[in-house]
């Protein structure tokens, strides 16, 4: 039983989220949903805001969480601004820091669509809750589908779990891939006259979660590992991944049809609250997968030859396919693939507007405006351009001013220092470029204008400046007046977005390019990495996860439990057992993360799980050990999608190391725990070091 919202201070609804039992629990079932239902949350959580609320208001501080009477729901508290994010769950399968967790993504998530309104309570308000029923539900939808998404993300796919991306092991082909893109999708679109000012700054093929390759314009900006890791929800949230049976079509599956994986509701809880795990079978299920039917592995048709990845090749697409046998099987196959591909054509952009962090040469700005087409090849595999539009020196010229502007609001809200507000280093600056904005507007916001004058007038003042309070108010009302004019240029004006010719010419090249390869890629993205290479070089060893937090990657081997693939631990109870062992894992090693702790090594029944961070420089050699910082247990949980963890360790730890760069690394590992403990330690640097080289795949 499990509910999501946010509320404004005022007690009002600007969003929420529950499931079927919660729904149940709060209203009859002939109630439907609509009014009613919102009526009837405001009645069961107005109390608990309005506290919220009141405690701020007098203490300048409130509780972040609870546990009702006898401990059934948990309900985790969180005020971003002036709204407050609300997390309940009755059932038990979700902890404190999973519901913090919960509420940090869904803040990360409206930021990405509202941009830097969410800087305005009130604008963002607007955003969150559109005064239109219809429009309103459309933004509601949006949101719990991807949250949702992330849900079942966070429980299935070990690079949600770690929140790193997970690459897909190829270089070969990703070498050829980030070539194409670079030539054929990314330079031809901007040098063709029908982009309408628009400009392709990113170009990536996902295969499900797993990065394939991907290639920015020389003069784009750097994409976060978080924003990627956003971006690749969002394609799953358009188009989720499929069992591999139906990606691989019904030559592989014939007889029966097979049933869809296991919903979200019918995960089973691990034996500790914040754990995450895969849907158990009954016994009797459990049984019959071990005894009575083998283990069945899909082998794909072997790699395309080198031939096959030369220039020929990829310049005459994929007609060195008629050179083979045409038998039955493979003309059924091409039937099945036109079927596919037939009604991906109408939806395949699904233009987005999306707000990314950016450092470009006019300037930082870490919600800048960009357009998202996703371009689905085939089910499992997804061409994504992001682009942004020629306004995009106005998005970077507003945060300068926004951040100016805060700065001074947090220098009033300190107190008086000696000397009057206008006498601080930083406001000649900022009254100049903003003098400089308004004057380009040219008298198109009469508002944002009289708002400057008013603070002008007051902050400037030859004669007696006004009191703390009346600049506060004045600073806050040219805030608002700046996020209204970014509201209006890129949220309430339609997203600029490539045309449908440019769009369906990439999609087909790509198709054509990747024909030869498509069984072998959504084959690889199931197992990507397996066991069997490692278990001779390492013996006792279960499972890892060996992530770049610098780089915001992993590698890990597969966990994929599927009707027709499987990892090496099979499908049975085993499989499912080390799973729920790997994410209670996770979630102990964020625990103790937060406390300072960077190695850990426990025994856990009979496996010993281990895990380490660490250090290194741009050659290689690893860094001394300091003591990172010990958060407070009501912060930003550790990770990339909520706060960015990692990213601010790197810059904590990088003030003392400013002459070299420095690169961060995990790995956690499961092995038998009749293993030695100082054998467990040696196999985690052996495998850190042969691990370390395969990173350098090129990806940009």
């Amino acid at each position: 039983m499990r509910c999501v919202l946010i509320a404004s201070t005022a007690a009002e609804l600007l969003f929420y989220w529950a499931d079927a039992a919660f729904l149940r629990r709060l209203q009859p079932p002939d109630a439907g949903q609509g009014p009613a239902l919102e009526d009837s949350l405001n009645t069961l959580f107005a109390p608990l805001i309005i506290s919220c609320a009141a405690l701020l208001e007098k203490l300048a501080d409130t509780y972040t969480c609870f546990t009702t009477e006898q401990g059934r729901h948990l309900h985790v508290l969180h005020m971003f601004g002036d709204c407050l994010y609300i997390a309940v769950n009755g059932d038990g399968t979700e902890s404190e820091d999973d519901l913090r967790r919960t509420l940090f993504v869904l803040r990360r998530l409206v930021e990405a669509h509202c941009g830097l309104v969410t800087l305005d309570s009130h604008l963002v308000r607007k955003e969150l809750r559109p005064p239109d029923s219809e429009q309103r539900e459309r933004v509601w939808s949006l949101l719990r589908g991807l949250l949702e998404t992330y849900s079942h993300l966070r429980e299935e796919d070990q690079s949600f779990a770690v929140e790193a991306v997970e690459r897909l092991i190829h270089p070969q082909l990703c070498e050829q891939c980030i070539e194409f893109l670079e030539r054929q999708v990314v330079q031809y679109i901007n040098t063709s006259p029908e982009r309408g000012g628009d400009e392709v700054c990113h170009a990536f093929l996902l295969v499900h979660t797993k990065l394939l390759a991907f290639y920015s314009s020389r003069n784009a900006s750097s994409i976060r590992p978080a924003d990627l890791l956003v971006l690749i929800l969002l394609v799953q949230d358009l188009y989720p991944s499929q069992s591999a049976e139906e990606e691989l079509g019904p030559q592989l599956t014939a007889g029966n049809v097979l049933p869809q994986g296991p919903r979200r509701s019918e995960s089973i809880p691990m034996s500790s609250p914040g754990s995450h795990g895969a849907v158990e079978k009954d016994s009797d299920d459990q049984d019959t997968d071990d005894l009575s039917v083998p283990e069945i592995y899909y082998t794909p048709e072997p790699s395309p030859s080198r031939d096959s990845m030369g220039s020929e090749s990829w310049s005459e697409g994929a007609e060195t396919l008629s050179t083979r046998e045409s038998d039955a099987a493979d003309v059924q196959m091409a039937e099945d693939l036109l079927q596919t591909l037939g009604p991906l054509v109408p939806e395949a952009s699904n233009p987005r507007r999306i707000f990314l962090d950016a450092n470009l040469r006019e300037g930082y700005c870490p919600l800048l405006p960009h357009t998202m087409h996703c371009l689905p090849l085939w089910p499992g595999i997804s061409l994504v351009l992001l682009t942004k539009g020629p306004t995009t020196q106005v998005a970077v010229t507003l945060y300068q001013l926004l951040d100016g502007f805060l700065v001074l609001e947090r220098k009033l809200e300190e107190g008086p220092e000696v000397g009057a507000p206008r006498s601080y280093p930083f406001l000649a600056e900022l009254r100049q470029r903003m003098d400089k904005f308004v004057k380009k507007l040219s008298g198109q916001d009469i508002q944002l204008q009289n708002s400057w004058v008013d603070l002008k007038n007051k902050i400037f003042s030859r004669s007696e400046p006004g009191s703390s309070l009346e600049l506060l108010q004045a600073v806050a009302n040219v805030k608002r007046q700046l996020c209204s004019v970014y509201r209006q240029l890129f949220l309430a004006s339609a997203s600029h977005s490539l045309s449908q010719g440019l769009r369906d010419r990439a999609q087909k090249l790509m198709r054509e390019k990747l024909l030869d390869w498509r069984d072998f890629l959504l084959v690889k993205s199931r197992r990507n990495i397996t066991m069997v290479s490692y278990l001779e070089d390492f013996p006792g060893l279960v499972h890892f996860i060996y992530v770049d937090r610098t780089a915001g990657q992993m590698m890990a081997p597969s966990l994929s439990m599927t009707e027709k693939s499987s990892s090496e631990l099979g499908k049975g109870p085993l499989a499912t057992f080390i799973k729920k062992k790997v994410w209670s894992l996770i979630a102990l090693t964020r625990r103790y993360l937060q406390k300072g702790y960077t190695t850990l090594m426990l025994q856990d029944g009979d496996y010993c799980c281990s895990y380490f961070l660490w250090f290194e420089n741009e050659l290689g050699y690893k860094l001394e050990v300091m003591e990172v910082p010990v958060l407070a247990d009501d912060s930003a949980p550790v990770g990339m999608l909520a706060g960015d963890y990692y990213r601010k360790l790197l810059r904590y730890y990088s003030k003392n190391h400013q002459a070299e760069v420095v690169k961060c690394y995990e790995l956690l590992t499961v092995h038998l725990g009749i293993i030695p403990s100082e054998l467990v330690v040696q196999q985690a640097c052996d495998l850190a070091r042969r691990l370390w080289e395969p990173s350098r795949i090129p990806l940009l």
